[in-house]
């Protein structure tokens, strides 16, 4: 069973930065695409960014030289470093696991930007 846990999230200005850590479990992290997605309130989800195994980046148009999402597989970690945070950006953030061995999600971490 893949449990996905969030951490980072939290209340910033415009203009600031935060970074959000996933801790991924299981055998099959390395050899996974992993990602965010982010879900405003009263909108849908939406993928925020993907990293391959392969280390194959994507991201969102809106996001795009702002963010910046790595992995550790190591550690089995993967993080979203965001900078230059703007008031769109608030949304709860979900850790997510591509298939086929996913779709696993996290639970979600709740980031604010706000001055």
């Amino acid at each position: 069973q893949v449990q996905l846990v969030e951490s980072g999230g939290g209340l910033v200005q415009p203009g600031g930065s935060l970074r959000l850590s996933c801790a991924a479990s299981g055998s099959i992290f390395s050899i996974v695409a992993m990602g965010w997605f982010r879900q405003a309130p009263a909108k849908q989800r939406e993928l925020v960014a993907r990293i391959s195994s392969g280390g194959s980046i994507n991201y969102a148009n809106s996001v795009r030289g702002r963010f910046t999402i790595s992995r550790d597989n190591a550690k089995k970690m993967v993080y979203l470093q965001m900078n230059s945070l703007k008031v769109e950006d608030t949304a709860v953030y979900y850790c997510h696991m591509f298939p086929p061995y996913g779709p696993s999600w996290g639970q979600g971490t709740q980031v604010t930007v706000s001055s």
